[in-house]
């Protein structure tokens, strides 16, 4: 599987949607395939690299502001002047508040793009989640999510920290020439979770469609849309980085990860927001495959 992760994750997108009772099956699973999702690219982070990065503290800062609270109240005052839905603002303005993906830091690498400013603002945005997102969306913004700060912010602090604890046991097991000797079984390890959270996500969404098609296809319209917007974005904030460090902040720009956020949500988001959750992974793991060539254009310029 680690050998063929591209072909087994294209195909695991769609079966939570094909197979829904597979997807009803494996939806207690969701919340701990994204927390060892998050240790296990944790372990094969290479801290020291991050570190010497991250002492361009100018920069760092930058990043951290544009993924943890920049994007988020550009993105909620789009909503206000579209006069978007507050279900679907809510989503849309978590979205731009979650941390980037960790997949964004292996595209980055594949198409040679600045993998190192990927890692930096993935990582660390990703760390100080707990800190901003619950402020940023309960306080500042006043999105209507049933749960107080202090708990929201329990909630991502004990995922985020517990991911952080598992990787650092991990790496200091396996060590330097155990995760050398080890790296296609990580990759099939990382494909079995992403397909178990790409199916647990999608629990509901078939009955949905059928239930009603004109809502989720526009949800999914909305989602690519987003992502796409954030992309922009985010060249458009970094562009004094050159065309190459502009586009490498476009992938953690658009590619959010919703699964956290669902996970710590639960019964707390409301079903139009757990929809956009699920179907926002649609644009994660279909654009960067339909955005390659620019990427690899960009990576040259």
């Amino acid at each position: 599987m680690g050998a063929h992760a591209a072909r087994f994750l294209a195909a695991g997108v769609f079966l939570g949607l094909i197979f829904p009772p597979l997807a009803t099956l494996l939806k207690p699973l969701l919340a701990p395939s994204v927390a060892m999702l998050l240790a296990v690219a944790m372990v094969r982070i290479d801290w020291s690299l991050v570190l010497r990065h991250g002492r361009r503290l100018h920069l760092s800062l930058l990043v951290l502001f544009w993924l943890t609270a920049g994007s988020a109240v550009l993105m909620w005052g789009i909503c206000r002047l579209l006069d978007v839905p507050p279900a679907f603002t809510t989503a849309l303005v978590l979205m731009a508040a979650a941390p980037p993906v960790t997949s964004s830091i292996a595209i980055a690498q594949l198409v040679k793009l600045d993998a190192a400013l990927v890692l930096l603002g993935t990582l660390t945005a990703t760390l100080v989640v707990p800190l901003t997102l619950p402020p940023v969306s309960l306080e500042l913004l006043g999105l209507p999510i049933e749960m107080s700060l202090a708990e929201l912010s329990g909630r991502l602090a004990l995922m985020v920290g517990g991911a952080v604890a598992v990787s650092l046991v991990l790496r200091k097991w396996l060590g330097a020439d155990g995760l050398m000797r080890h790296g296609t079984t990580l990759d099939g390890v990382t494909v079995v979770l992403m397909l178990t959270f790409g199916i647990a996500i999608m629990d509901g969404v078939t009955d949905a469609a059928f239930a009603d098609p004109g809502f989720v296809l526009t949800t999914v319209a909305i989602s690519f849309a987003a992502n796409i917007f954030l992309q922009i974005a985010g060249v458009a904030a970094f562009c004094w980085l050159g065309w190459r460090g502009a586009v490498s902040m476009a992938l953690p720009s658009g590619s959010r990860n919703m699964g956290l956020l669902l996970s710590v949500l639960g019964t707390s988001a409301a079903p139009e927001s757990a929809l956009y959750f699920a179907i926002g992974q649609l644009p994660i793991y279909m654009l960067p495959a339909i955005l390659t060539p620019l990427y690899r254009r960009a990576a040259q310029r």
